[in-house]
């Protein structure tokens, strides 16, 4: 259950870390409440997570999670660009949360 809850808590990672970026300084009422909602609820699985599972591999998980998603979704939106190196990277991000969790 743990890890179930990690893994959701870094997808909102990656919904708060894009609205947050949409919010343009938190001017912006809906970004911004998307944001406050999905930080709250993110950091609130972490926690979770974190009763279970070592603070360490938690966090980098976590951060390995929705950083993945973030540039994912900014590619797929063509706010950044796309390239092979880029995918390299990406895949080397998820290849090592997946060892961590293969490694628990």
């Amino acid at each position: 259950m743990a890890w179930t809850v990690l893994i959701l808590s870094g997808v909102l990672e990656a919904v708060w870390a894009t609205a947050l970026g949409r919010s343009e300084g938190l001017t912006r009422l809906a970004p911004t409440a998307v944001f406050a909602v999905a930080v709250i609820a993110s950091m609130a699985g972490l926690a979770y997570a974190m009763r279970e599972l070592p603070v360490g591999t938690s966090y980098a998980v976590w951060v390995g999670v929705g950083a993945s998603l973030t540039v994912v979704y900014a590619m797929a939106t063509g706010d950044e660009p796309i390239s092979l190196l880029r995918t390299v990277f990406l895949a080397a991000i998820i290849g090592g949360v997946i060892g961590l969790k293969a490694t628990s």
